[in-house]
Formats: structure tokens, sequence, C-alpha cells
């Protein structure tokens, strides 16, 4: 904890103000692009969006309060330009977003940096057919492995209504995958 105080206090600083984001880069890329990667599904505009959330986050460190903890803030607000950058494309597109997200799976199979299989597209397609909240709940629970406590801090939601979500999430994908 002291050490997250002691990057926020350098990324507020001028003078350290740069290398303390090299910091945060180094530390919360990896993560943060693969959480918006299970959001997007699409390397590119995943990338995207993760420059975005990075560029967002470094506007607004001044406006940290600390209420939560430095990577459940970050989750959120690349939660958000996820969600937005979906529901942009889907407008832009004159679809609905899970039109959309459903030819982003289709396209799967010809994405270089996707290395999975039939039970993962079909995994995707059950996905899709979440309701949103749902779906952020499985994906960061299942794929990213994040505790419920880190959960409900990203999203603002309590851990008896995440529980209740994932374990709704996860028995309609089984009734879809072994419906389809």
């Amino acid at each position: 904890m002291q050490e997250e105080e002691e990057l926020i206090q350098q990324l507020l600083n001028p003078k350290t103000q740069n290398e303390a984001f090299q910091k945060l880069l180094l530390a919360y890329q990896k993560p943060l692009y693969n959480h918006i990667r299970n959001i997007i599904l699409n390397h590119d505009d995943t990338d995207d969006v993760l420059q975005n959330t990075f560029i967002k986050v470094f506007q607004n460190l001044k406006n940290f309060k600390g209420e939560s903890k430095l990577f459940s803030w970050m989750y959120r607000i690349a939660t958000n330009e996820a969600l937005t950058f979906l529901n942009q494309k889907a407008k832009k597109g004159g679809i609905s977003s899970e039109t959309l997200q459903n030819k982003t799976i289709d396209n799967l199979k010809s994405d270089s940096y996707f290395d999975g299989n039939e039970i993962q597209i079909k995994l995707q397609k059950a996905i899709v057919t979440l309701p949103e909240k749902q779906q952020l709940v499985f994906k960061m629970k299942y794929f990213e492995e994040l505790k419920y406590e880190q959960i409900s801090e990203i999203l603002g939601t309590s851990v008896g209504a995440l529980k209740a979500s994932y374990h709704h999430a996860v028995k309609k994908i089984e009734a879809f995958v072994t419906t389809n």
C-alpha cells in the first residue's frame, strides 16, 4: 500500500512524473491489455483502447482520491473505455453491440493473436448472449481470475451481487454450450 502511495506521489510530482508513468506502464500494461482484450476481442482495437486508457489515467491522476486501489481505478477506466468503444463502433455500423461482438467472434479464427480453438469460440458466442454486467463479471472472474473483492471495487457492485451474476452467467453459458 505504501508503495502505491509513493507511486501516486511520484506521478503527481512534475519532476518525477515521466519516470513514474513508465513504472505504471510496465506494471499495468499487460494486465490492462488482457482485460480490454477480453471485452473487445480484437487486438488492434484493444491497442487503441489501451492507449486511450493510459491517456485518461494520466489526465485524471490529479482526481484520483485513493478511495480504491490504483489498480481498481485503472481497471474501471479501462472497462468504461472498452464499453464506450464497443457501443460507438456498433452505433457507427448501425448494428447492436451484440451483433458487433458476434461479427468479431466470427473473425477470431483469422486473428493471428487469437490462439483458441472451436471450444473457445463457442464459449465466446455463449458469453455474448449474456447481459453486459454478467459478461463483465464472468470475464473478470473466469479469464482474469480476479477476486470478487477486486471486481467489486472495479464495477462498484456488492460482492453478493457479483457472486449471483457469476452464478447466473455460468448457468446460461452451460445451457448455451449444451444446446448449440
